[in-house]
């Protein structure tokens, strides 16, 4: 498992490394705060926070634990986000996909269905994964819907399994794609992709 930078690049989106030269324009798009709503950071809505989030990203990723995207919209070259591999196990072949986090105008639409096809696709084809985890919010039944749109295998519930910046308790649903899982995923998510109505 190669888990150094790269550049991953669809039809709607480019994963670019994520880089500290990124950080006036992210904390441009990531200044509502509903956005933070369901995230375990905190409200990230000012550039000095911003900031501060993306030397935490790269400090993980000098450890090798995580490799985090920057998410560019590429018919406008604006940057939509943020997004990266967590939790990464190179003994065991494993990485979660998650972070992920997308201004207002980004939701709702390819950029997502899009970087996650590039995530996995790179996770199975590339690293030659034998799993991909994703995580959400117990109460964020958005984000539940969206990962099992996917097609990920909902694996339970870890109770109690985070205590948030405001003191609060995060119950986190588990969800998993296995190599033998992706091809249908793959199909579906590329028929979404192509299709007219990307709004997922």
């Amino acid at each position: 498992m190669n888990l150094s930078p790269i550049t991953l690049t669809g039809r709607y989106v480019q994963l670019v490394p994520l880089l500290r030269d990124h950080v006036p324009e992210l904390a441009r798009v990531g200044s509502d705060p509903e956005i933070w709503k369901y995230m375990r950071y905190g409200v990230v809505d000012t550039e000095q926070k911003m900031s501060a989030w993306v030397e935490e990203l790269l400090r993980l990723q000098g450890e090798g634990s995580d490799l985090p995207f920057t998410v560019v919209h590429r018919p406008s070259g604006r940057l939509a986000g943020a997004t990266r591999y967590l939790n990464i196990s190179q003994a065991n072949r494993s990485v979660e996909v998650g972070g992920t986090w997308y201004g207002i105008a980004f939701q709702r639409t390819v950029v997502n269905t899009e970087a996650k096809f590039l995530l996995l696709q790179y996770a199975f084809e590339e690293l030659d994964c034998i799993r991909v985890q994703l995580k959400t919010d117990l109460q964020n039944v958005r984000s539940q819907r969206a990962i099992e749109r996917l097609g990920a295998f909902r694996e339970g519930v870890l109770r109690n399994h985070m205590i948030l910046p405001d003191g609060s308790l995060r119950s986190s649903v588990i969800y998993s794609i296995l190599p033998e899982e992706w091809p249908p995923i793959k199909s579906r998510l590329s028929g979404l992709i192509n299709s007219r109505d990307n709004i997922h």
